[in-house]
């Protein structure tokens, strides 16, 4: 993704003018739910008409230059190599994908930070129970001055008994952004595998996924891209290429004994195919009959916020971080996430008080049609606030004016 781009800003309310969202709802919560453009939309229904009205013409005849097409795109996009790219229908298939296929030598540990996400902690205990693999979590600085901190707290945690290491790219409880490369890195230093949970990168942060260096890396397209519910992907890194098994056995699963068009051979492993694909591809993505709209959407979320331009949108983004962190805090809240460079992006989280029902406060903020996520960390409250392209700053102050007296209810007993 290019990192600047010298157009000028658009009209920020046009759009968000042809974002789907209900007007009577203070949204602010693209970190769990991406709403869709227009034009994304649109696409996503031409598709699924089209294969409702021909479902074979569709599946065998249209699709698969639609699925490459859309493939390489993707990959362009992400920094990586369409022969890499296995599209999934989001991150957490991804990891399973990954923590189901994988065999690590045992005994050993699978290492991860103390934010993890709490499905995907789940997904590797129980890859861990199957090989007899010990998993353990490090703390995270929670509020680093810089990404050094937490290259050396993952460097104290790793052991000779470490065979992967598992972590964000960006937090999803603070919205804290991990030095994902100097991670990788290190890993590979010290002979660890690493798979990253990428849910949160792609549009939020310029993502090169090749640089990143990952052995995985899992993401969605859902969120800060803006594509369809059911867009995510997998990226095989180098030398990792046959290391998987696929979570569904289908036709993929023997690409030689399986005709290539019309009866032809695979020009070889990672050679585009007749469906769309790649035979490595397609034997961990294929898994029968199901919907690929969504994946054949990608291009168009792609192209809406390029229109925007990427430097644009990030500007915008910071520009409402700002904001945010400013009006809230004035709430007498403090900022959960670094101010720091490189630290932080679209996702702004703030401590509530001791003692809050953190359900009250979901409920009073609903009451209310603000949609902002509450998380319950071991230790602590957050509130979380996005702020993509589309905020606008009177949300934010329609946040700051509710939050005392829902505050102030959920802690009344």
């Amino acid at each position: 993704m290019p990192h600047d781009d010298p157009r000028p800003a658009p009209d920020w309310a046009s759009a968000r003018a042809q974002i789907l969202l209900d007007p009577a709802v203070t949204m602010l919560n693209t970190g769990s739910f991406g709403p869709l453009p227009r034009p994304v939309f649109d696409r996503a229904a031409e598709l699924r008409l089209r294969l409702a009205a021909g479902p074979t013409d569709f599946f065998v005849r249209q699709a698969p230059p639609l699925l490459w097409d859309a493939r390489c795109r993707t990959a362009a996009f992400l920094g990586t190599e369409p022969h890499r790219l296995v599209f999934t229908t989001n991150v957490s298939a991804a990891v399973n994908l990954v923590a189901s296929g994988l065999r690590l030598a045992a005994p050993g540990e699978v290492l991860m930070t103390d934010h993890e996400y709490g499905a995907m902690v789940w997904c590797w205990e129980r890859a861990g129970q199957r090989q007899r693999l010990g998993v353990r979590t490090f703390p995270l600085p929670t509020m680093p001055a810089d990404p050094g901190e937490i290259v050396e707290a993952a460097e104290r945690a790793v052991t000779r008994r470490t065979r992967l290491l598992f972590f964000s790219h960006v937090l999803s409880p603070t919205g804290l952004v991990l030095p994902a490369k100097e991670l990788c890195d290190l890993a590979r230093r010290r002979g660890v595998l690493t798979v990253v949970d990428g849910a949160h990168a792609p549009a939020m942060l310029p993502l090169d996924v090749s640089d990143v260096g990952a052995d995985f890396y899992a993401a969605n397209l859902h969120k800060w891209l803006l594509a369809p519910t059911g867009a995510g992907f997998l990226v095989v890194g180098p030398g990792n290429e046959d290391r998987l098994q696929p979570l569904h056995v289908s036709w993929g699963y023997h690409p030689d004994r399986y005709p290539i068009g019309d009866g032809g051979k695979s020009a070889g492993p990672d050679a585009p195919d007749a469906y769309g694909s790649t035979p490595r591809v397609r034997f961990l993505e294929f898994e029968g009959t199901r919907d690929i709209c969504p994946w054949l959407a990608v291009p168009v979320a792609i192209d809406f916020q390029a229109d925007l331009g990427w430097g644009n949108v990030r500007r915008r983004v910071a520009d409402l971080a700002a904001y945010t962190r400013r009006v809230i805090g004035d709430t007498g809240l403090s900022p959960a996430t670094p101010a720091g460079p490189g630290l932080h992006g679209a996702m702004t989280a703030f401590e509530l008080p001791a003692g809050l029902d953190a359900g009250k406060v979901r409920r009073g903020l609903w009451e209310r049609w603000v949609e902002v996520p509450v998380i319950e960390r071991p230790d602590r409250r957050l509130l979380r606030v996005s702020h993509h392209f589309y905020t606008t700053e009177a949300e934010i102050d329609r946040l700051a004016e509710v939050l005392p007296e829902v505050l102030q209810a959920a802690g009344s007993g």
